[in-house]
């Protein structure tokens, strides 16, 4: 066992115990690796003298904790030295009580072993009772000037001060006082409904008022203040006013409205006061209910709810047109005062049919939203006012004295989601019988039905259709809109376009269409760094042959064609989306012309429909003309998507202005238009770049053409055909390439 030490009083707890004036006396006289400083205060029965530190712990010196703090006053030293301090927690040496320091040692309950932490600076410790911070006893530290507040080891009081000036409540705790660091005051406690109604604690000289939040009394008794009105449940009327208030009359609402309730009246009152801190569960103004029926397979579920909640159905009415029209035929003939209106394509199964408005709204009429939507499909309706206000009232939306509740919202029923995989949702909705008021249709796999918007049910104008995607592949449409149906979505008059953004639009595959063009290489390269995943097809003979290919080779429904004697226009992003509301199409985009400055759909980059392509023009007209692409359903679309950069050889520059000459004489004289007149002009007259001759030449070989053929359809397809046109550009100019 180590030297065992002490400062002070004897501790007798061991026999070789040696008194010392210093940690460093105890230091030059240990004969051991380590010795003990022990406190005569501390209880050592559960204590283990003969703990040794590990090695790598021979530089600390070990400080054990007492119940109370770090440091009990039990310390092992290395007597080699020290450069760092251990606190230890595990192994406690309790202190005893003792009397020293103590200015009050006669307090039944408290625990004199505290002791205060022999590393803080010297203080005067007070200690306070259940109440207060003070109250207890004090222990001061020779030469402490300080005073520092302990939570710990609080007083019990239970005696009772003489400065009370009212001991009538039974359930009142009159052992608390005040703290003594304060000044003097009145102590004003209250009930379980005010900061005043219960006793005052009056110190000597006090005349400033303070308000203590606990302990507070129960207030059982009920005065005579009180005003009830017809129809009020349980309500507690042991509540009271504050007295420190100047007087109010105070009155009391329901679970819904701030009026409602019971009134107290105080003498002299001449303003009222709303109190929120009760609330009558009132009984509601009406159960009758017209049920307006929307056709769909939830109306009987919706009748045994209502039922179930105490409602009467008074008539099952069909809503025809609108909100308006409907409630008016249905109330005409209505006596009660007060009336619901609920719709079938709402499930009532949580709300609450004893709401009612504040006494200054009865006349309104009372819209309660439908998952989300303002214009909701539930209303509280005023019969009398109603029916006089309605005949004024052009549309229910200008109904002058409309409430919308905001706090309680009515969830619709789920709208049915129809899935197709067509390419337009025009065949789809013609061929889908519709049993409620709006159905979803989408191409996706999986709708989250959380993200769908509230339609507003009130008017047909209001009964949008609402494209959800920017392709409009998933939408919301009203059963209406299939009675406009022609060709297309868009027949409806009424459609919302502000929830495009709901869900995403597929992003259409991109096919780069190459053949024997000098710069197809570079071209590929540059849109490859942009868009790595662009498919490719290469090599293949004719260009219907090479767009079928590119239609196999695409994973989505459309692609965007771009062809290699085209540079990409650095704006175009390849992110617009086919339209489902319309008939399947091939888009259109602007190409630039760098030989003649034109700017039209020529060499442009094109958005083609794959099972049109698969199918061929012959699927769509009876015949295929000398525009490939114009020989579907398509549409051009004013955007600038590439830059033509055809004139690479003169064999190159000559073959596109010669089929596209031919082409537009043939157009011109079918169909004579200034945009086909100004294009002719330009190909045949404006030319620049190192092969601007042999566009010329192109221009004029292709007005001859078509001069030939008599503008002769069949003969014309010749220029189809890449070998012709090679063998034709060979005859007139000889192989130049």
């Amino acid at each position: 066992m180590f030297d065992v030490f002490y400062i002070g009083t004897k501790p007798n707890q061991f026999a070789h115990e040696r008194e010392v004036n210093s940690i460093e006396e105890a230091q030059r006289l240990s004969r051991t690796r380590y010795f003990w400083i022990i406190h005569y205060l501390c209880d050592y029965s559960e204590f283990d003298f003969l703990w040794e530190p590990k090695p790598w712990e021979a530089h600390q010196r070990h400080v054990y904790a007492s119940q109370w703090n770090k440091d009990s006053g039990t310390c092992l030293y290395p007597k080699a030295g020290w450069n760092d301090t251990q606190y230890h927690a595990g192994m406690i040496a309790y202190r005893n009580p003792s009397k020293d320091n103590w200015n009050n040692t006669e307090v039944d309950g408290f625990d004199y072993s505290w002791h205060p932490d022999p590393t803080e600076p010297p203080f005067i410790y007070k200690f306070g009772t259940q109440w207060q911070k003070t109250g207890g006893p004090t222990y001061i530290v020779p030469g402490a000037v300080n005073i520092k507040y302990v939570d710990k080891n609080r007083v019990n009081k239970t005696s009772v001060d003489e400065y009370w000036d009212n001991l009538d409540y039974e359930d009142f705790d009159y052992t608390w006082h005040p703290d003594l660091t304060e000044g003097p005051h009145i102590y004003q406690f209250g009930t379980q409904w005010q900061k005043t109604g219960g006793p005052r604690y009056v110190m000597p000289g006090a005349n400033i008022v303070k308000y203590v939040s606990e302990p507070r009394c129960t207030k059982t008794s009920v005065d005579n203040n009180w005003v009830v009105p017809e129809g009020v449940g349980e309500f507690d009327y042991t509540w009271h006013p504050d007295s420190s208030e100047p007087p109010m009359n105070y009155q009391f609402g329901t679970q819904w409205q701030k009026t409602g309730g019971p009134l107290y009246k105080v003498d002299g009152a001449t303003e009222t006061k709303y109190v929120s801190q009760i609330k009558v569960e009132n009984i509601s103004i009406s159960r009758d209910v017209y049920l307006i029926d929307h056709g769909n397979p939830e109306t009987e579920k919706v009748i045994k709810t209502l039922e179930e909640k105490g409602c009467t159905i008074k008539k099952k009415a069909r809503f025809i047109s609108s909100y308006k029209g409907t409630l008016q035929r249905i109330l005409n003939q209505e006596t009660n005062e007060f009336v619901w209106i609920c719709s079938s394509i709402c499930d009532y199964s949580n709300f609450d049919f004893s709401w009612h408005p504040e006494q200054w709204q009865g006349t309104m009429l009372h819209v309660f939203p439908s998952q989300g939507e303002k214009f909701g499909d539930t209303f509280l309706i005023n019969v009398p006012s109603f029916n006089a206000r309605i005949k004024n009232t052009e549309i229910l939306e200008w109904y002058d004295t409309l409430h919308f509740v905001d706090n309680i919202d009515v969830p619709r029923w789920p709208m049915p989601v129809v899935h197709y995989n067509t390419d337009t949702v025009v065949n789809t909705v013609w061929d889908y019988t519709f049993d409620t008021p709006f159905v979803v249709f989408t191409k996706l796999d999986v709708l989250d039905q959380t993200k769908l918007p509230a339609v507003n049910y009130w008017r047909e104008k209001t009964r949008t259709v609402t494209p959800l995607s920017l392709d409009s592949s998933t939408a919301i449409i009203p059963r209406e809109a299939k009675n406009h149906l022609k060709t297309q979505i868009y027949d409806y008059p009424y459609i919302l376009k502000t929830n495009r953004s709901t869900f995403s639009s597929v992003q259409q595959d991109i096919v780069y269409i190459s053949y024997d063009e000098p710069e197809s290489e570079e071209n590929y390269e540059k849109l490859k760094c942009l868009y790595p995943n662009v498919k490719r097809v290469h090599g293949v003979k004719g260009m219907e042959q090479a767009l079928i290919a590119g239609a196999e080779a695409s994973n989505t429904p459309w692609y965007y064609a771009v062809f290699a004697k085209t540079a990409i226009e650095p704006s175009f992003k390849f992110d617009f989306v086919p339209d489902y509301f319309q008939v399947p199409k091939h888009y259109i985009f602007n190409c630039r012309n760098r030989v003649n400055g034109l700017e039209y759909g020529h060499m442009g980059i094109v958005l083609y429909n794959c099972e049109m392509v698969k199918n061929g023009p012959g699927y769509y007209t009876d015949k295929m003309g000398l525009d490939y692409t114009v020989s579907f359903p398509s549409e051009s679309i004013p955007l600038l998507s590439c830059h033509g950069n055809f004139d690479t050889s003169p064999f190159h520059t000559w073959r596109t202005s010669f089929r596209e000459v031919a082409k537009l004489s043939l157009f011109q004289s079918q169909n004579p238009t200034f945009d086909n007149e100004y294009r002719l002009k330009i190909w045949t007259t404006k030319a620049e770049g190192p092969y601007a001759e042999w566009a010329l030449k192109g221009a004029a070989d292709g007005v001859e053409f078509f001069k030939e053929t008599g503008g002769d359809l069949e003969k014309m397809k010749a220029s189809f055909d890449w070998e012709w046109l090679r063998d034709r550009f060979v005859s007139r100019h000889g192989e130049l390439d």
